[in-house]
């Protein structure tokens, strides 16, 4: 079993990146979440990885963090979740926001995601329940429990056409105790800036 690479990142074409590993190339897919978090082509990368032996192929799942691989072996081992989906969820949200998600039982958020139904997220959330890292899900809770305004200030951000991961990254850089409006109002000029 193969549980972690580190070597040279010789190419990157989403969701595949190809890491030299003592003169071996070994083609991993990522999610996106680890992808915009890579270095440059021709630098050095550590992956935590997940390999996955099927019949036909021998495959390699990578990530930069111990909570990203862990979701994802989460995530593969519902019924009918395939490491596909799993990365399309990991690309789609971050792990704080598919735990938080689930601890609030929030299955529009994952039905935003590619290839996730109403069905699948049903499945996901009930399957997923207290099974992802405790301090992400109880950060998630806190977050809820000091108001709803970030909530609303991403729903109406998503609304607007804006991926889950830049809203996420916007409403974190607002100040707190703002108003919903005001907290769309500035989301909207620092995404403007971006």
């Amino acid at each position: 079993m193969i549980g972690r690479l580190s070597g040279t990142l010789l190419d990157k074409r989403p969701p595949t990146v190809l890491v030299d590993v003592g003169g071996v190339g070994y083609e991993v897919d990522v999610p996106m979440s680890t992808f915009y978090d890579l270095p440059p082509a021709g630098e050095r990368v550590t992956l935590l990885t997940q390999q996955i032996v099927r019949e036909d192929a021998h495959l390699l799942y990578g990530f930069l963090t111990a909570d990203e691989r862990e979701a994802f072996r989460q995530l593969i081992r519902i019924s009918g979740v395939g490491p596909r989906t799993a990365l399309a969820v990991l690309s789609g949200m971050s792990v704080a926001d598919l735990a938080h998600s689930v601890a609030m039982q929030e299955g529009g958020r994952l039905q935003k995601v590619p290839g996730i139904g109403k069905k699948t997220a049903e499945r996901l959330l009930l399957e997923l329940k207290g099974k992802l890292a405790p301090e992400l899900a109880g950060a998630g809770e806190q977050r809820a429990a000091a108001g709803d305004i970030g909530t609303d200030v991403l729903h109406a951000l998503l609304a607007l056409g804006y991926s889950e991961r830049e809203a996420a990254a916007t409403i974190r850089q607002l100040p707190a105790g703002l108003a919903v409006s005001d907290g769309i109002k500035q989301a909207l000029k620092l995404l403007a800036k971006n």
